[in-house]
């Protein structure tokens, strides 16, 4: 019993992403909080990030930050840029002095922009209409790539400046750099296009400047894709070939994704979405009309089960050496237990587990050798609002409307859970 106990210890002792320590094996993922504004932080989401620093994650990640302004598709989305960073050094302070890390997701979002929070007609590895957004776009011309690669180094050291321990680079999910990586998107007949190894330059580009720009005190982590989640897209055998590529690049750390949000969103994070909330929230009444009238069509359900992803998973690690951050379906400690000291993985990552209890990471640790399991019914209310608010637990909401109650209350009785 006593060495069994001694092989549950990974989750508690610390561990290292390149450069810098962690205190344990747990990252708060780069789950969109959406609680932004004019691009820039506000005291709720430095609350919200000292509160899961306070609640014993290892590394606390703040969402999605742009690199550039072309990169912005919210106006609640970060722009990493030298203006916001003195706001930024007051979140990075608070998560240190907790005694956590803090670390900071970069992307561009690509076709998934729009005029209005990007500036320009929204840019993509081909041309086209993104029905998603909905927009237009064009693609980007091969001159334009190195001034975007160079913006995620500049990026990189804005992060520093603001005190950041990590950043971690998106090339997942459909944004910029997998709309480059998978054929789904890339249609494109220059250097940038055709073979997988051509669609992997924009993205080696990008981390070539992150990587310059991270230097040797700051650690570099990349989320990208095991499948894309579609015919069409990218499936694991060309995944594990864009990973060995991140491996070569020298990254300090690699989350091991999957979806694509303008083809297959519920891959990302599984259920499904809740229509009615999503568009209550919404603003436009043209956009809330057409998502209440096609969105279950467009957003199809993908089932939930705990480490969702981790059969894939597997396959990576079996393949590469670089420490592996296992995302996906996390909710108690022998889920985390198990990726970590039966699976070998080095990290875990949760999102709604955080959401619904910050302390989460306490309460597994408290509980000794009882399993602790977070209270997320993975409803998806959390997502289905921030589009246009930010991102909350429904159990943590008192002022929900009847009608969006009445839709949870219907996807708990399907997914076999009682009111």
């Amino acid at each position: 019993m006593e060495a069994e106990n001694k092989n549950r210890e990974k989750l508690f002792t610390p561990g290292r992403i390149g450069p810098v320590e962690l205190r344990n094996r747990t990252i708060r993922s780069a789950a969109f909080e959406g609680m932004g504004r004019d691009n820039g932080p506000t005291e709720m989401l430095r609350d919200y990030h000292l509160s899961v620093a306070r609640g014993g994650v290892g590394m606390t990640t703040l969402a999605y930050a742009g690199v550039c302004r072309s990169a912005l598709s919210f106006e609640t989305q970060l722009w990493l840029r030298p203006e916001i960073v003195p706001s930024l050094r007051e979140i990075t302070d608070g998560i240190h002095a907790a005694g956590a890390k803090a670390s900071i997701q970069l992307g561009h979002c690509g076709n998934m922009t729009h005029r209005r929070t990007a500036g320009c007609l929204p840019v993509g590895a081909s041309g086209g209409f993104n029905l998603y957004s909905p927009t237009f776009c064009r693609g980007l011309r091969a001159d334009e790539l190195k001034e975007i690669a160079r913006c995620f180094g500049d990026a990189v050291r804005t992060a520093r400046d603001a005190g950041f321990d990590c950043v971690e680079v998106h090339a997942g999910h459909g944004y910029l750099i997998s709309q480059f990586l998978s054929p789904y998107t890339n249609h494109r007949r220059d250097e940038f296009g055709g073979s997988l190894e051509n669609r992997m330059k924009f993205m080696n580009m990008c981390l070539e400047e992150s990587l310059k720009a991270a230097g040797s005190d700051m650690g570099v982590i990349v989320k990208t894709n095991m499948r894309d989640g579609f015919k069409g897209g990218l499936e694991i055998d060309d995944c594990l070939k864009v990973a060995r590529e991140i491996e070569r690049a020298g990254v300090h750390g690699m989350v091991l994704s999957g979806g694509f949000v303008s083809k297959a969103p519920m891959y990302v994070m599984r259920g499904e979405m809740p229509i009615y909330s999503m568009t209550h929230y919404m603003k436009q009444w043209w956009l809330k009309l057409g998502v209440r009238m096609v969105g279950k069509m467009m957003i199809p359900p993908v089932d939930f089960k705990p480490l969702y992803f981790l059969d894939d998973a597997r396959r990576f690690r079996a393949e590469l050496k670089l420490p592996l951050i296992y995302v996906g379906g996390v909710v108690d400690r022998a889920g985390a237990d198990l990726v970590l000291d039966d699976e070998g993985f080095d990290f875990v990552q949760m999102g709604r587990a955080l959401l619904n209890e910050p302390d989460f990471v306490n309460r597994m640790r408290d509980a000794g050798e009882e399993n602790h399991r977070c209270g997320c019914d993975h409803v998806n209310y959390c997502i289905a609002r921030m589009y246009s608010r930010e991102m909350a637990c429904h159990k943590h909401c008192a002022d929900l409307p009847a009608g969006v109650i009445k839709e949870i209350e219907k996807i708990n009785k399907r997914n076999g859970i009682c009111s």
